[in-house]
């Protein structure tokens, strides 16, 4: 757990036997009564921000279906919604939650039979319910976005879309500056404009939009600014947007950062497809594919608004911000930096990683990509991941010697890495399995899918991470550091001894066998070069045994 002087943090664990954390934390049941679907968070919140989820429960009774046009929630809706509070309400029972938190929101707020709704509530579930206003929705979400991301510098817009309304927190350096709710949600714009001719109801629906958005956000002032997006809508956008690039096996779609222009892509493939078409497209959860062309629609014109380049998907939102205002947890702008070197230590101490080994093998792969790094067409974004992969590479052994890397490949792809996006969750994963045995293939089912510039950074940090390893193959730290330089037609790498090291034959045995793949990536012959001058390459070695 985090000391106290660390600015609270939100650090989600997966659902876990429910016994209680520690004296200090309390247990907190958070419930979102949505316009389309209703869901719950039972977690123990420390003093600090420290989320421990515990259970987890949702339904999707639609009570803002048909709200449009009658102006009140339909019987069966309502009846739904009864059942799911109920189930929810036994399960905070049975798990000893000391406090529960409920909201509702658009559907239930305009509802002329709202307050009707919430007297059943009370009276068949026992629970109480809030009715948040729109700006509430929106500084919650904030709230919650504040938790997760660096939204201390520069301007951002911390955006959810629900089935009833549109709620925008925008802010500059960390402080809000605007809320705005808008009636602009994905089931009442599906139901207002998307239930006839689906073409032209869009070109109506989107000016409809930009036309309330030139009257509430300044799109000089709000120029380029940040957009952040949390909500079904977006959690369902960024699961089909991975399913586009390859990558369906991400453990989490928390942090995705998707193109605008991707979005725009999406937007007008789904729209040109029939329900029964959409209902099979990959990431895209069948009950939500009636309504998500107008809620991404929606989504958009913001960012066409304030002419975003792209958006950041959190999947995280209303219920994480009430677990934070309940605990009475101040929020404090994240740094992603920290939590994932955070989540990277914490997840190689959980397997027991071989510490000496590790670190000696991510300093020499860091001086590697140090030296050599641009020139094969690195970006420096890449040095964290190859640091990360690199750290992780061999906590497979926590599994089994055999096949290791490969066991590391699943550890790392299935871990909870906080601050670190999916794509570059699956890349640390890959680099990791290839730092041993066969060399990248696109016959492989956790590349060959991958988009190519994803393969070409996992093949780059891949052929550096080997021979790093490789100059460590007798986990002594032998090499006391590498040199490196380019000579004519070939990669010349040389080894420095630590000062208590006189033979270094194994390490520079083990580099030469795992510089292959270096040598195709830079389109050069590696050398391995010893103290002495001696020089060996992959093809003297080949043949032996490794």
């Amino acid at each position: 757990m985090a000391e106290s002087a660390i600015p609270p943090r939100l650090t989600l664990s997966s659902p876990s036997a429910p016994t209680q954390g520690s004296d200090t934390d309390i247990r907190i049941s958070a419930i979102d009564i949505g316009s389309n679907s209703i869901r719950q968070t039972i977690a123990d919140v420390s003093p600090t921000g420290t989320i421990r989820v515990v259970d987890e429960m949702k339904a999707a009774p639609r009570l803002g279906a048909g709200l449009y046009e009658t102006g009140k929630l339909s019987e069966v809706a309502v009846q739904n919604a009864l059942s799911t509070l109920t189930r929810m309400a036994t399960l905070a029972n049975q798990l000893g939650v000391k406090r529960t938190e409920v909201v509702a929101t658009s559907a239930v707020r305009e509802a002329t039979n709202g307050d009707e709704f919430l007297r059943l509530v009370k009276s068949e579930t026992g629970l109480k319910v809030r009715v948040l206003r729109g700006e509430d929705e929106a500084r919650l979400s904030f709230r919650s976005a504040l938790a997760h991301f660096d939204l201390g510098v520069g301007r951002a817009v911390v955006m959810d879309i629900g089935g009833g309304s549109l709620e925008l927190a925008l802010s500059a350096d960390g402080l809000v500056d605007r809320l705005i709710s808008l009636p602009l949600g994905a089931i009442r714009s599906t139901e207002r404009y998307l239930g006839g001719d689906r073409k032209k109801g869009m070109r109506k629906l989107r000016k409809h939009v930009r036309v309330e958005l030139r009257r509430h956000v300044s799109a000089r002032h709000w120029h380029a600014a940040r957009i952040f997006c949390s909500g079904g809508t977006f959690t369902t956008l960024a699961s089909i947007y991975l399913a586009r690039i390859g990558m369906e096996s991400a453990k989490t779609v928390h942090g995705t950062v998707i193109p605008r222009v991707e979005l725009e892509h999406i937007v007008d493939m789904l729209l040109n497809m029939s329900l029964a078409e959409r209902q099979g497209v990959p990431g895209l959860n069948a009950a939500r594919s009636d309504i998500i062309v107008g809620g991404l629609a929606v989504a958009a014109e913001v960012a066409a608004r304030v002419e975003a380049r792209e958006l950041v998907i959190s999947a995280y939102g209303i219920r994480e911000g009430i677990l934070l205002e309940s605990a009475h947890v101040a929020p404090s702008s994240a740094d992603p930096g920290e939590a994932r070197e955070r989540s990277v230590r914490e997840l190689a101490e959980r397997t027991h990683y071989e510490e000496p080994h590790s670190k000696h093998v991510q300093k020499l792969s860091l001086q590697l990509f140090d030296a050599i790094g641009q020139r094969l067409g690195c970006i420096p974004d890449d040095r964290k991941l190859l640091s990360d992969a690199a750290l992780l590479h061999d906590i497979g052994y926590h599994i089994s010697y055999d096949k290791h890397n490969k066991h590391s490949y699943h550890l790392i792809e299935h871990a909870e890495l906080l601050g670190m996006t999916p794509i570059e969750q699956i890349v640390v994963a890959n680099v990791a399995r290839y730092h041993r045995g066969a060399e990248p293939k696109k016959k492989h089912r956790n590349y060959g899918g991958l988009e190519r510039p994803v393969r070409q950074t996992i093949k780059r940090l891949s052929a550096i991470l080997r021979v790093a390893d490789g100059f460590d193959r007798g986990h002594a730290s032998a090499v006391a550091e590498i040199k490196v330089r380019w000579v004519e037609r070939a990669l010349r790498i040389t080894a420095v001894p630590s000062h208590h090291v006189y033979n270094l034959r194994l390490d520079l045995w083990g580099a030469s066998r795992k510089s292959n793949l270096l040598s195709e990536v830079a389109g050069v012959q590696v050398e391995i070069v010893a103290p002495d001058g001696s020089v060996t390459t992959y093809e003297d070695e080949v043949g032996t045994a490794d």
